[in-house]
């Protein structure tokens, strides 16, 4: 019970000790002559411009993270895909139509509700103060300092 123990404490450790062996002998073996250009913000070949630390609107955030959502789509439909075949031969073909339309039915719905909450438009449209609303809100609050 212990020898397995052993072999996994074992290849831990030359794994260990080969990623610190790869990363001393580059140390060693690689050119150390930092120019400014080198140095410098890589920005698709174009001089970059400004500083890099700038804010920028969380929505590029969120279309992105719906981006993946809907491309990792793909990637759970395409193996039932490639063994529809082979299932129709089984006559497995209506469990096989049923998962894949259960599945793109959330995931419709997820569209839906990403769609309705308006996180798809780039501008986004803020929703007028009243004046009334305004005059009830406290006032700000200024710094003693």
């Amino acid at each position: 019970m212990q020898f397995q123990f052993a072999n996994v404490l074992v290849f831990f450790g030359l794994g260990v000790l080969f990623v610190v062996g790869m990363l001393a002998l580059g140390s060693l073996l690689r050119p150390d002559n930092p120019e400014t250009l080198k140095l410098s913000t890589y920005e698709c070949g174009e001089p970059p411009t400004g500083s890099a630390w700038i804010n920028f609107n969380i929505r590029f955030y969120m279309v992105a993270l719906i981006f993946v959502i809907f491309d990792v789509e793909i990637a759970f439909v395409y193996p039932i895909a490639v063994v529809y075949k082979e299932w129709v031969k089984q006559g497995r073909a209506l469990y096989a139509i049923g998962e894949v339309g259960v599945f793109l039915a959330i995931l419709f719905v997820g569209l839906v509700v990403v769609w309705t909450k308006g996180d798809l438009e780039w501008l986004k449209k803020v929703p007028a103060e009243s004046e009334s609303e305004r005059s009830k809100a406290p006032p700000p609050m200024r710094d003693a300092a």
